[in-house]
């Protein structure tokens, strides 16, 4: 004779199948209530990924470029040496002033012994006081001959070392125009530097730009950065200036550090706000074709209400956030399916 089933053996299909679950298993489903909020009114518009500064790097002095260390997309570092330039002229240069300060340094060397003969003599009354004072001015000539050359020989010096064309900021190089063994005059542009900070620098028509302002967020398809979900950002700057019928403003978002200046990024900016209901899109579920929701009656009993869904309008506190058109009301109590 087969043994009764126990109570709790009989309960158990009951439990699971309106969604109970047994001990240690996932809590039970969550509800959700039903309120018309007010939400920013998004429109989709179009924004490149920019730098905040685009520097070039440029040369000191003219010469050939001998050495190019970077290349295109290459990342740098403020004072990085990226190129040297070298003007054969500077070495000699150098040379000459070089010979020439040994010849005074020469002519120092006997100014001096000319004068400690002369000062000797004129104790003696050997010499005048004329010659006396001559021997002195000889020294003081030469010394300020041999400080002046050195003076030119440190300026020369200090020519050949800028030669050296150091990156301006920190960043990626965007282009690089010379190679090596081109020909430079002072103020030619090495490599074009742009600023690692990317921002998006966006243009949105003026009738949408009314309520634009600094601090709106604004969003992101998660798909062009590689990640699930949508991203949220910060308006940055606002332009005052309207140019062919579009407001300028930039934008701060994280993770656009690696994408390529002057890609284009799809970018949702509010304008203007209206009031809507918003619910999680785990709440709602399809069954041919049409879209369902779990939703709780008065006396504690669960039906499934047709709705209408509109656009997703995720938040940072709903990032899965859908709109519902029509068949819920605020305070409609929602059940997870």
């Amino acid at each position: 004779m087969p043994r009764p089933l126990s109570l709790p053996a009989l309960l158990l299909p009951l439990l699971l199948l309106f969604g109970a679950a047994p001990a240690g298993a996932a809590t039970p489903a969550a509800t959700f209530t039903v309120a018309a909020r007010m939400v920013p009114d998004q429109k989709a518009v179009f924004a490149t990924v920019e730098s905040r500064n685009v520097v070039p790097a440029r040369t000191r002095i003219g010469g050939t470029v001998a050495a190019l260390t970077v290349h295109d997309g290459d990342s740098v570092t403020a004072g990085q040496v990226i190129a040297t330039v070298h003007d054969r002229k500077l070495e000699l240069q150098i040379k000459a002033l070089d010979a020439e300060i040994a010849g005074l340094r020469a002519s120092l060397v006997q100014a001096q012994t000319d004068l400690r003969r002369t000062t000797a003599l004129a104790h003696s009354g050997a010499v005048s006081r004329q010659q006396l004072d001559q021997a002195r001015t000889a020294v003081d000539v030469a010394a300020s001959t041999l400080r002046a050359r050195i003076a030119q020989r440190a300026v020369a010096a200090q020519q050949q070392d800028e030669g050296a064309v150091l990156a301006p900021i920190a960043g990626r190089v965007l282009s690089v125009p010379v190679t090596d063994g081109t020909v430079v005059l002072p103020g030619d542009t090495v490599a074009t530097v742009a600023e690692q900070n990317f921002i998006l620098r966006l243009r949105i028509p003026e009738r949408h730009a009314l309520h634009l302002k600094v601090g709106d967020m604004v969003r992101l398809d998660g798909g062009e950065f590689g990640l699930a979900g949508a991203q949220f950002g910060r308006i940055t700057l606002v332009y005052p200036q309207i140019v062919a019928g579009d407001v300028r403003a930039d934008a701060e978002v994280k993770g656009i550090g690696s994408y390529f200046v002057g890609e284009r990024v799809r970018v949702f900016v509010p304008a203007g706000e209206r009031r809507t209901i918003v619910v999680p899109s785990g709440f709602v579920f399809t069954r041919f074709g049409q879209d369902y929701v779990r939703l709780r009656q008065k006396d504690g009993s669960v039906i499934d209400a047709p709705v209408q869904l509109g656009l997703p309008l995720p938040t940072r506190a709903m990032p899965d956030g859908v709109q519902i058109l029509a068949g819920l009301v605020p305070g409609d109590v929602l059940v997870r399916p």
